[in-house]
């Protein structure tokens, strides 16, 4: 057995999954962890980690590291993304992190997460030719343009669910001037991408916590048990225009409320999905299909092709 153990640390939250990988390509997820620990909250204008979400994230890995150490050694990749990425006290955040946990991090440039999320979705969605995959995470959004299965075009916006919410005052009573000028923001920084006009009337492939939050508040409102199971779920682009309206008519605790809608994303949820709504409109895309495989399933995809070299 080889096992590949792989940790996420997104703005929002931190991911773990253990994989056994097998001679003939495949692999079986051995257990999957995951705990919101927002490394990005407050970081602001400043861009400084602050030192209550570093306390909560180092808490989350050195149990993400115990889980590790029980499989033995194993082959294990460790990365992390826009907060830390952008985070001007990167390397003391880093180095804390290697002396407390014992882990020592890759921090991804944009193009290699958007990279990783398209060969996650090409590995796991076979029946897709063409479209845009979009991840919206805590601090950037990756957007990835695709004909014929071929990656075009690649880019990483520095603008998701958390930071918007804190620029734009979104999380609670939701304004709708702050929202019209979240989008103003977004759409000023979609409109530099003049390839989006290549993809008109194409779906949009979604991944990231905002988007999936979205997939399962979908299905619990058509009235399925399995709200979980979104990988492949499509959804029309009215339907999400219409949950979206009736997602931001309610203030926080109201969200807290709403089914298939974790409480800890009540407060970024309206920002979390302000990414999409703007580029659905930008391409005219008539439906948004999900994706529950990106980056580590990128991660996984490339080390079996090198197993395979």
């Amino acid at each position: 057995m080889a096992y590949l153990g792989i940790i996420d640390l997104g703005s929002n939250s931190a991911r773990m999954v253990i994989e056994d990988l097998h001679p003939d390509g495949s692999y079986t997820e051995i257990l999957r962890e995951k705990t919101d620990t927002r490394i990005a909250q407050n970081m602001g204008s400043s861009l400084m980690l602050q030192p209550e979400p570093i306390r909560r994230t180092i808490a989350v890995l050195k149990e993400f590291k115990a889980h590790l150490d029980q499989y033995g050694p194993l082959a294990t990749k460790a990365i992390t993304t826009a907060a830390v990425r952008t985070a001007k006290n990167q390397a003391e955040f880093l180095n804390l992190v290697q002396q407390e946990v014992g882990i020592e991090f890759e921090v991804l440039t944009g193009t290699q997460e958007a990279h990783y999320d398209y060969l996650g979705v090409m590995a796991t969605l076979s029946d897709i030719q063409n479209g845009v995959i979009l991840d919206t995470g805590g601090a950037s959004v990756e957007l990835i343009g695709f004909k014929n299965r071929q990656e075009q075009h690649e880019i990483s916006l520095p603008f998701g669910a958390v930071n918007l919410s804190e620029k734009y005052q979104l999380a609670d009573d939701v304004q709708q001037a702050n929202i019209e000028a979240a989008c103003a923001s977004i759409n000023q920084q979609y409109q530099e991408l003049k390839w989006l006009d290549n993809f008109k009337n194409d779906s949009v492939i979604l991944l990231g916590g905002a988007n999936r939050s979205l997939a399962r508040v979908a299905r619990a409102f058509n009235g399925e048990r399995q709200i979980n199971n979104i990988h492949g779920f499509t959804m029309s682009r009215t339907l999400v225009e219409q949950l979206f309206d009736q997602i931001r008519q309610t203030n926080r605790a109201g969200r807290e409320k709403i089914a298939g809608l974790e409480k800890s994303r009540a407060d970024i949820i309206i920002s979390g999905l302000l990414p999409l709504l703007n580029l659905m409109k930008a391409i005219d895309a008539p439906q948004v299909i999900f994706s529950e495989s990106g980056v580590r399933e990128g991660i996984i995809a490339e080390r079996v092709c090198k197993l395979d070299d």
